[in-house]
């Protein structure tokens, strides 16, 4: 039987307490009005929602339950829903403003969430998009979403729309997506960009002259992408054709409906005839040595009649944009540049005149103005710069480049065609200071600007229990490095826990040899009596007796991946961060025996913004001296924002092959920081956190010595996935005997 609707005085109660009508004075009977006619159960899914709404904002959810009942008769509740959600994620972004807007323009949302059912998605597409760009040659690049529906670049970003919907099968948009991604990456690679530009924005017509080189380029940069991505290439002429051949049909239509047509032929697409200057015009930007000085030199050749249409990957020229990026680059680029010569010709003239002179004069040698040279190559220059293989020579002799030094030089040339003469002279003392430039690079609001970051930088999503949604996008997590602290702590603490240690060796190794017994086997060592049993009350009722009556032992092949997230917040200052150390020294010198493969990263943090995980070892690295010096540098930090830091290790473990994954986490106390991250918001968190984890087959455990931890443990983890320590004394000889338990 239905329940009976909801009353007006009880909706408007309800109302009351979600709008906070004492203080924000939002009149809901006018809500209640619009939401007494409806069912009871379509009653409790709007206020439901608005309640939601309201732990965001409260004059959002007010205009959302002003006009739930419009978008009830436009969609169903599940988009109903997306729509609500819509507008909170915006207001995260944007604010208030760009959210009421979400709500307020019903009208374009429904047309969006139309568009959607076969567009592409930025988000969902971006970690296919990602690995693409940066499997691209040349200046790393990052991927953001563009403010409006124009694709573009300012030369380390590529902008893109939130969604892609030009065509009708999202595999045809999402390759859109890839297909202007090439044509931004080859702007930026091939040289768009060298242009004057003032050339392009001081003409008599700039709008017409900039439309005309885009044109232009689009056939440059076309013959580029067929010469390196030659599939990808013909997949961007299918695209041309299907989006002819919509454009084609879309026209058709209204002829068709007044002439009541019927017949479904796909429309043949005629392809205008190319006037002999527009011939000429490609026959040059196609050559395989064309460059942006050709494009130049073509303009003069075109007007507009001849200017054809923008193709659907073009993207669009924002070259204010890229003015002002490309300054602060080169500035940056230059500095770090010169400043990696001064240090490799001091490598280098050193070693060779320490030999004939005193130390005290080799340290005296001044190494500004000593100047590079560029190796000439055999091969074709061009190919070589493109190629991005450069070779630097001092005094004839080649110099070996790091890394970092080889993508300097790769994006230099990249902005410029070659190593401008002026960047191949080293830099002198005090010449330039890098703080400035540290200091940008590691400022946390920039880490906004593109969904691949600056090194160590990534965004993660946040669980807001209240809306029953996530804050997309919403924490900053980096990665940072511990220098290593090569003091007695290691020593002392072997020496301190001899016997335990020797006790813990003694036990894993007999683990370690551990063999299992396999039961109902064909073959074996001896017989299962209670397989013997069962097969003989099988044959004594009629049924035909099994060959499976043997056991056998079976030596177990461990494989086992198991991350170590230890609390360095400030809480843990004294005998607790003592106790974490000296558990993770004990363990690591455990687990060489096993040969199980562990990683350890200290967290900490303070607000959504600023995240820290430290790398203490990786799955990579071997457990040497310069990791046990970063276990022995673990000092307490700030505070405990775990959700972030759980997605993390989430994702670190999805490139682990690994039967059994295991997060063990050690601290002190429940997940808190200094903003709204605390009690029930962290807890929930956190909790989401620990369910994708599972989610994704990790194994999740935590270790801590809070005594109120039964409180909220067994929620986050569960009744039998944590262990509460009551003398932090205890720590390190309870997290071995905890961890055996787990892989056993």
């Amino acid at each position: 039987m239905p329940r009976p609707a909801l009353r007006l005085d009880e909706i408007i109660e309800r109302l009351d307490i979600y709008f906070d009508t004492e203080f924000t004075f939002i009149k809901s009977e006018e809500a209640a009005a619009l939401i007494i006619d409806l069912p009871r159960s379509t009653q409790d899914f709007v206020l439901e929602l608005t309640r939601r709404v309201a732990s965001t904002n409260e004059e959002l959810a007010f205009q959302f339950s002003m006009n739930a009942n419009r978008a009830l008769d436009a969609m169903d509740l599940h988009m109903v829903e997306a729509w609500a959600m819509t507008a909170t994620d915006n207001y995260d972004r944007k604010g208030l403003l760009p959210a009421m807007s979400v709500i307020r323009e019903l009208d374009s949302y429904v047309h969006s969430a139309h568009i959607n059912a076969c567009g592409a998605v930025l988000d969902e597409e971006i970690a296919v998009l990602l690995p693409f760009v940066q499997g691209l040659s040349g200046r790393k690049l990052k991927i953001a979403e563009a403010d409006g529906n124009d694709a573009y670049t300012d030369t380390e970003t590529i902008y893109l729309p939130a969604i892609t919907a030009l065509l009708e099968e999202s595999k045809d948009n999402f390759l859109i997506y890839k297909a202007t991604i090439a044509m931004l990456w080859a702007q930026i690679h091939f040289g768009t960009f060298r242009v004057p530009f003032e050339r392009l924005q001081h003409c008599d017509n700039p709008e017409s002259e900039l439309k005309n080189f885009s044109a232009l380029e689009n056939i440059r940069l076309e013959s580029c992408i067929k010469r390196e991505l030659p599939g990808l290439y013909r997949d961007m002429q299918l695209l041309k054709k299907k989006v002819q051949q919509q454009k084609v049909l879309q026209q058709s239509e209204p002829a068709q409906e007044n002439k009541n047509q019927t017949d479904d032929t796909t429309p043949v697409v005629s392809t205008p005839a190319l006037s002999k200057r527009w011939l000429e015009i490609e026959r040059k930007l196609t050559a395989i040595n064309a460059t942006i000085d050709d494009t130049l030199n073509c303009l003069a050749l075109l007007d507009d009649s001849d200017c054809p249409a923008a193709c659907c990957y073009q993207g669009i020229l924002q070259l204010d944009r890229v003015s002002e990026i490309k300054q602060k680059r080169i500035e940056k680029e230059k500095a770090y540049f010169r400043i990696a010569l001064s240090e490799l010709a001091k490598e280098s003239l050193d070693s060779d005149k320490a030999e004939n002179e005193d130390a005290e004069t080799a340290e005296s040698i001044d190494h500004a103005r000593t100047e590079f040279k560029v190796k000439p190559q055999q091969e074709d220059p061009d190919q070589q710069l493109n190629s991005g293989v450069i070779e630097l020579e001092l005094e004839g002799e080649l110099v070996a480049l790091p890394d970092h030094v080889r993508e300097l030089i790769t994006s230099i040339i990249v902005d410029f065609g070659e190593i401008p003469p002026e960047h191949l002279f080293a830099a002198g003392p005090g010449e330039y200071d890098l703080k400035r430039y540290e200091e940008e690079m590691m400022n946390s609001d920039d880490v906004w600007q593109g969904t691949y970051h600056e090194e160590g930088a990534e965004l993660y999503n946040e669980w807001n229990f209240k809306r029953q949604h996530y804050h997309k996008n919403w924490c900053v997590l980096r990665e940072l490095e511990i220098e290593p602290e090569y003091d007695d702590f290691v020593e002392d603490t072997l020496l301190k826990y001899k016997g335990l240690l020797k006790s813990l060796r003694h036990t894993f190794e007999i683990l370690r040899g551990e063999d299992k017994l396999l039961k109902k086997q064909v073959h074996g060592d001896d017989v299962d009596i209670d397989a013997l049993v069962e097969a003989y009350a099988d044959l004594q009722s009629g049924m035909e007796m099994t060959d499976r009556l043997f056991t056998k032992m079976h030596k177990v092949e461990r494989n086992v991946a198991v991350i170590f997230m230890v609390d360095m917040s400030g809480s843990t200052k004294g005998w607790i961060n003592e106790a974490e150390r000296e558990s993770l020294i004990l363990l690591a010198e455990v687990l060489q025996i096993l040969g199980d493969r562990f990683a350890i990263y200290g967290f900490s943090g303070m607000t959504r913004k600023r995240c820290e995980l430290y790398r203490i070892k990786t799955f990579d690295e071997e457990f040497n001296d310069e990791v046990k010096g970063r276990i022995s540098n673990m000092k307490p930090k700030d505070y405990t924002r775990m959700g972030v830091f759980i997605r993390h290790m989430t994702r670190i473990f999805s490139e682990v092959e690994a039967s059994t994954k295991l997060l063990i986490t050690l601290s002190d106390g429940k997940p808190d920081d200094y903003d709204t991250y605390r009690g029930e918001y962290g807890v929930e968190d956190t909790r989401q956190a620990l369910y994708e984890a599972h989610r994704d087959g990790i194994h999740s455990y935590c270790i801590t010595i809070d005594d109120q931890a039964r409180d909220y443990l067994p929620h986050m983890y569960g009744a039998a996935n944590y262990s509460v320590i009551s003398e932090v004394g205890e720590l390190p000889m309870k997290v071995a005997d905890i961890y055996r338990r787990l892989t056993t």
